[in-house]
């Protein structure tokens, strides 16, 4: 049997850190990109305090956000926060170097294209609304305004008009990437034949279902399903005849179990069943009706009305054991058992009296 190998990070929380990669990598570009100016042009006469305070202020919430990490794990709500605090940081930046007329007005775009990029329309487009109050702000002349309306109108979206362009650009290609994205993931987690989930997916789910098992704590199941006859059935009709009867197989799985339950493809004729905050006697009870729905399965291959039927295995935290290794041994060695004395049974593993088949009255509910 393949085995359940660690892959690293949950992939949504890995993609957060990827994310929180980029952000401050935009930040470090924003304040580099300030301070370049103040060199080259120097510090503002009237706004030198205020500048060397946003400096102070956005360096440090770098340096806190990615570095010091007085925080648990990255979160959206977290890159949300920064990119807002981007814009004020811009904002106060823009203010004190001649406001309208600051050569550091498009440094707005930095902000807009992080929020284009991880958090897609609304996000942006809420951001969008506030650097427009900003624009209006510092382009504020009440005389222009009375005068020449449209004049100081088409100022205004002059220089609104490249972020909003950068916006809808980043937008649409960040929603084409992750669309693309979605795809290969799509493609890479799951099984060809049967669109369940395939290993490398699985274990994933699982081993963040198990740590939610240990924190909290929870009882889960794992159930190890492996049908009868296949070989048979491919030797006497053909790999195709044999596929036909894996996707039943994994028909009667999808009809017996929870949509909260996990189902992946093992390898080969074998399956495998995660069943969240569930024990023992629950386990016993899915795995029969997996069983018996088997069973009771007709298969139409060539006219020929064919009949199929699975072994189980099945492990329970904790009682099975405090670690994935174990019980996947367990689950494994409970099959093992089902298939060796006689198939198309449900066996549970136990430590104190070993292997027992489903219908053993020892077994404890």
């Amino acid at each position: 049997m393949l085995p359940l190998l660690p892959i690293g990070l949950p992939p949504e929380q890995d993609e957060i850190k990827g994310f929180s990669r980029t952000i401050a990598e935009i930040e470090w570009l924003l304040l580099g990109l300030v301070l370049i100016y103040l060199v080259v042009a120097g510090l503002p006469s009237g706004g030198q305090v205020a500048i060397e305070m946003a400096l102070s202020f956005f360096a440090a919430l770098i340096l806190g956000l990615h570095y010091v990490q007085f925080y648990k794990q990255e979160t959206l709500l977290k890159l949300a926060v920064e990119t807002w605090v981007m814009i004020l940081f811009v904002t106060w930046v823009v203010w004190s170097t001649g406001k309208a007329e600051s050569p550091l007005l498009n440094l707005y775009l930095l902000p807009v294209i992080a929020s284009a990029l991880i958090f897609g329309k609304v996000m942006t487009s809420l951001e969008i609304v506030a650097i427009a109050g900003c624009f209006v702000l510092f382009g504020w002349d009440s005389t222009l305004l009375t005068s020449h309306p449209l004049r100081w109108l088409g100022g205004v979206l002059a220089q609104l008009g490249p972020v909003i362009l950068v916006a809808y650009i980043t937008t649409m290609l960040s929603a084409d990437i992750r669309y693309a994205v979605q795809k290969v993931k799509l493609v890479s987690d799951t099984d060809e034949l049967t669109g369940l989930y395939n290993m490398r997916a699985f274990s994933a789910i699982l081993q963040r279902t198990f740590r939610q098992a240990l924190r909290y704590p929870q009882p889960l199941s794992l159930v190890m399903i492996d049908s009868d006859n296949l070989k048979a059935i491919n030797d006497s009709y053909g790999h195709d005849a044999g596929n036909k009867l894996l996707v039943s197989v994994v028909n009667r799985i999808r009809d017996a179990v929870r949509g909260s339950d996990v189902i992946a493809r093992y390898g080969g004729d074998e399956f495998v069943v995660l069943l969240p905050q569930t024990g023992p006697s629950g386990a016993m009870e899915v795995a029969e009706r997996i069983r018996q729905a088997v069973e009771e399965c007709r298969i139409d291959i060539g006219g020929h009305v064919v009949r199929t039927s699975v072994s189980i295995g099945l492990v329970s935290y904790p009682a099975g054991g405090g670690d994935l290794a174990t019980m996947v041994d367990k689950a494994d060695r409970a099959l093992y058992k089902a298939k060796h004395a006689g198939k198309n049974r449900v066996v549970a593993y136990s430590d104190s009296q070993g292997t027992l088949p489903f219908d053993d009255p020892r077994i404890a509910a």
